[in-house]
């Protein structure tokens, strides 16, 4: 697993309340690999293993990811895993637009917000810990329908541009990262249909055998993500290990 990173390894998770986000803190707990897994969710996840690290955290929050960095206490950061994504919320009104008669200025704003704003946010908090000489990882939760080259079906506007936005920012957050550490490495990543939360309205019309779990799920990023190097930096690829068109 991740073999460009040493034993010992230290990996932050966020979004770890999430159906990727939990299996990807099973995955990593599941190899002797790591020393340090700090999964970091709304709620303080839990897990009975002494390498894990659980913390409530409101990352949308500037106080709330200084209290991120201040619990790694400037320890190398290996690996950033960012499973944090926003879709639909019934409370909040918030559906995928299938026209443009529907889009709404306050779903949009907070779209961005969750999608593109807050994994930018998230890599300026973390730079102390990600620079320097050490080998380190930063994955970032992307969708296939945020590829510009890639939309033929139109629809669900705030969702693709906001993930748009989110590749945009992660590929120049990937050019300065390489000045401050020659061994970083930041790949968008696609995990396909997962069955979770975020898919689970529209899973009807999901083909056989395409609706992955999230086990699988963690289990192909993690192993897409082992494969990257430092010169594909700023680089997307789904869970098959494919490159995604921008």
């Amino acid at each position: 697993m991740l073999t460009q990173l040493p034993d010992g390894f230290t990996a932050v998770v966020t979004g770890a309340g999430g159906g990727i986000g939990s299996a990807v803190i099973d995955a990593l707990l599941a190899s002797p690999r790591p020393g340090r897994v700090v999964g970091v969710g709304r709620r303080a996840p839990s897990r009975d293993d002494p390498r894990f690290e659980g913390l409530a955290l409101a990352l949308e929050h500037e106080d709330e990811r200084r209290a991120l960095v201040a619990h790694l206490d400037g320890a190398p950061l290996h690996l950033l895993f960012n499973a944090i994504g926003l879709l639909h919320h019934a409370e909040g009104g918030i559906h995928p637009e299938k026209r443009l008669d529907d889009l709404d200025p306050a779903a949009l704003s907070r779209l961005f917000e969750v999608n593109a704003i807050l994994p930018a946010m998230l890599l300026q908090a973390l730079q102390p810990v990600l620079k320097g000489r050490h080998p380190a990882l930063v994955a970032s939760l992307s969708a296939r329908v945020g590829s510009i080259g890639d939309n033929r079906l139109g629809g669900w506007y705030a969702y693709r541009a906001s993930k748009a936005a989110h590749n945009m920012l992660m590929k120049t957050a990937a050019v300065e990262l390489r000045r401050l550490n020659r061994a970083s490495t930041v790949v968008c990543l696609h995990p396909g249909t997962t069955d979770s939360p975020l898919s689970a309205p529209f899973q009807a019309r999901v083909p056989e055998g395409k609706l992955f779990t999230p086990a699988f799920v963690a289990e192909r990023l993690l192993a897409v993500l082992g494969e990257r190097t430092p010169e594909e930096s700023g680089s997307f690829y789904d869970w098959a290990g494919e490159p995604v068109a921008w």
